[in-house]
């Protein structure tokens, strides 16, 4: 089977700016206080040994993934990226990284209590969001929960460049209504939803879903 083009693109991408993110970015703050404090929500059922296990797709250079573990979560990261992968396991030695598509998750049915797509939903066309919110419901057992979070707009950003590099990386900003619709859709109950306004050098706002399972 062919793999799709915005696949082949994210992937090639960030395999070709890892290295420059590691650089520029050594130390980066997990978002910002209102961020960290969804994150903390999304993890207080699964701190402790008991807890868990919970994956985020998409885990980039796996700082939210570490502070997860921070809080106390049995959790891992799963990113399309194997030059991110390697910057994640460099970076978080105790952690486990691998790599693996969120469209395809090797991963057994409601295998996971939580799953977190934090910032990497955007790199797959909306129209396409049915299948990996259908992925997301089956990999979670019943009453999994999961965080979403992403900018807001309509309009996608296309990038062509980035730090010297030839790239084709397209960032899908989203409707809250919108994804909210597709999570219902799917067999997810909402929880929370909370949009801040831009802050630094954002230019749109910032939203974030909490969701779980329904039962």
């Amino acid at each position: 089977m062919t793999e799709p083009t915005y696949l082949r693109d994210t992937r090639d991408g960030y395999d070709k700016i890892s290295a420059d993110y590691a650089e520029r970015f050594p130390t980066m703050r997990v978002d910002g206080p209102l961020g960290r404090a969804m994150l903390t929500a999304f993890a207080e059922p699964f701190q402790g040994a008991e807890g868990g296990p919970v994956v985020e797709v998409g885990s980039g250079a796996g700082r939210v993934t570490a502070f997860l573990h921070s809080l106390g979560v049995r959790v891992s990261g799963i990113d399309l990226s194997p030059a991110m992968v390697a910057l994640a396991r460099r970076s978080h030695p105790g952690l486990r990284f691998d790599e693996g598509s969120m469209t395809a998750l090797d991963l057994q049915d409601g295998s996971l209590a939580g799953l977190l797509a934090w910032y990497s939903l955007i790199h797959v066309p909306p129209e396409l969001h049915p299948g990996v919110l259908a992925e997301f419901h089956r990999v979670l057992a019943p009453g999994g929960r999961l965080l979403v979070a992403f900018q807001v707009g309509d309009e996608p950003l296309s990038f062509t460049e980035a730090w010297g590099h030839t790239v084709s990386l397209d960032f899908h900003r989203l409707s809250p209504d919108r994804v909210t619709d597709g999570l219902e859709k799917a067999g997810f109950v909402m929880e929370a939803r909370l949009v801040r306004e831009p802050s630094g050098d954002e230019k749109v706002p910032q939203a974030y879903l909490l969701a779980h399972r329904l039962v």
